[in-house]
């Protein structure tokens, strides 16, 4: 049976003196082992709903929830052990080594007195290892590249022995290499480790190529969710684009090929406003 780790049940949320919700009666469940993406254009909601579901924002309507209890009625440092968060943008600050950085991932653990004991230590050498940047583990986090940096990242959320992970536009101004290995790794742990894996994207086709289950948002609502095949259609994507767009097979997984102005005849454009 499989256990459901993250819920939202027709979750809305409006931003004080906005005119329209920027999430609107969204669902969607999430399981152990399992790799989902949100996608969608920008300002559809994809980051606010990754804020309801870890109950920075409040709902004005619906419930998001944490094995299955109401995300609201955690406490902060127990719901930190159980979800990990990549966000969108952040830079290193303080002069600290990739150890220390990881290490940070255990605060939820830490005992009263706060000093890293054998089993803390061990849980971040394994995160990073899992990462490959054990080899990095004595650098200043600043002199690391991109592509680093975002290994470290996701190694310091796996520290917290989290059951989900949750990242917003992980690979975000990475090369096309540092990019597919940022997400050969998050989607392998969900095989290898049975975290559950929640990615916000904009790359439509590696969402095609690695989630399981694709959410489709527009303006704040799921306009399509389910397997690639299902949800990657001509109609769909161009509805929530707005830009004409062709849908081709590789191996099997939906590829999306946006079309130039003068590749889409009137006609052919006409058929698809319909």
């Amino acid at each position: 049976m499989e256990r459901v780790i993250l819920e939202a049940e027709g979750v809305s949320y409006r931003y004080p003196g906005a005119r329209d919700d920027a999430v609107r009666g969204v669902s969607l469940r999430l399981s152990a082992g399992e790799v989902m993406f949100l996608v969608g254009p920008n300002g559809s909601g994809k980051t606010t709903l990754l804020r309801l579901m870890l109950g920075l924002l409040r709902p004005a309507g619906g419930e998001a929830r944490v094995m299955g209890v109401p995300v609201q009625r955690w406490k902060r440092r127990a719901l930190a052990r159980l979800v990990g968060v990549v966000a969108q943008r952040e830079e290193p600050v303080f002069p600290v080594t990739v150890r220390q950085l990881v290490m940070l991932g255990r605060y939820p653990h830490l005992g009263p007195l706060g000093a890293p004991r054998a089993e803390d230590r061990a849980a971040v050498e394994r995160a990073m290892a899992l990462c490959d940047v054990l080899h990095l583990a004595d650098r200043w986090v600043a002199t690391l590249s991109g592509g680093e940096w975002q290994r470290v990242r996701i190694a310091r959320a796996l520290a917290q022995e989290p059951r989900a992970l949750l990242l917003d536009e992980p690979t975000a101004n990475l090369d096309i290499r540092h990019e597919m290995e940022v997400f050969e790794l998050v989607c392998g742990l969900a095989g290898s480790e049975g975290v559950a894996v929640l990615v916000v994207s904009h790359h439509v086709n590696l969402a095609a190529r690695y989630g399981q289950r694709i959410a489709v948002l527009q303006e704040g609502r799921i306009r399509a969710l389910g397997p690639p095949l299902e949800v990657l259609r001509r109609q769909v994507l161009e509805a929530v684009f707005g830009w004409p767009i062709e849908v081709v097979n590789w191996r099997g997984v939906p590829q999306l090929v946006p079309l130039k102005n003068n590749e889409v005849d009137p006609i052919s454009r006409e058929e698809r406003e319909r």
